[in-house]
């Protein structure tokens, strides 16, 4: 009974609320972005509408680790991706100016790929190494002063709820331009939206920002992509492990 009244009240009260708070954050994004500061345009609307959308849909949040974030520091955060919900929980909850890296292909998205671009957020586009190299430059332009990027290296949602194969894209960029990797474990957004889900279940949702990993020097590539995997993985309950997968690739 408790989980039909959730649908019942998600579908009449807040998806209709979440349209209207996602498309007016998008206009302030774009508007804000346009007179005056993009690092603060760019980041405090969506925190707030993240924090908004958590309370909306009635999930609770536990965050754990902020002590290892310090102020002034740029830092590469990455993120394992369960759902959805991985970004709100992120946006809303990490308390860090940040830019997002993001998949090329999400420019096209009505209202939310203007507000992106806007923002400053990094669009990766691996269609040659020329286009590589360009993202690395512009990811060095923004990532100064204590603004720091966030990344799913799994590149899209799991569908079982365990991690995904990472890919190399961030941890190069963190490698090229020696900046320290905060690995984040993200666990409750797989059950509350999983990928094949349309309808949302009620759960909590945890973020367990973990110590950072300083640069070592260039070339430490896979090293760095092993740790990182290892560490977002022991924050996952047993249910979402699998020691036995592949965790890099090219």
């Amino acid at each position: 009974m408790i989980t039909f009244l959730y649908y019942i009240y998600q579908i009449c009260i807040g998806l209709p609320i979440f349209l209207v708070l996602t498309i007016l954050t998008c206009v302030i994004i774009v508007v804000g972005c346009w007179l005056g500061d993009g690092n603060f345009w760019g980041y405090w609307p969506g925190k707030i509408w993240s924090r908004l959308t958590c309370v909306l849909f009635l999930l609770p949040v536990r965050v754990t680790g902020r002590e290892h974030i310090r102020p002034g520091t740029s830092y590469v955060f990455i993120a394992n991706h369960q759902g959805a919900f991985d970004i709100f929980l992120i946006y809303g909850y990490l308390n860090r100016n940040f830019k997002w890296m993001l998949k090329k292909s999400l420019r096209k998205l009505p209202f939310v790929g203007k507000a992106c671009e806007a923002a400053g957020f990094i669009f990766v586009d691996k269609s040659s190494p020329r286009k590589v190299v360009e993202t690395i430059r512009s990811a060095e332009r923004i990532l100064q002063g204590g603004t720091s990027m966030v990344v799913f290296p799994e590149g899209w949602r799991t569908f079982t709820g365990r991690m995904n194969e990472f890919k190399k894209g961030a941890f190069l960029m963190a490698d090229q331009l020696q900046l320290p990797v905060i690995p984040i474990t993200i666990d409750g957004a797989f059950e509350v939206l999983p990928r094949t889900a349309k309808l949302l279940h009620w759960h909590p949702l945890r973020m367990t920002i973990h110590p950072a990993i300083p640069p070592q020097g260039k070339g430490h590539l896979e090293e760095l992509m092993a740790t990182s995997y290892a560490v977002i993985e022991s924050g996952l309950p047993e249910r979402h492990r699998d020691t036995s997968a592949a965790h890099t690739q090219g």
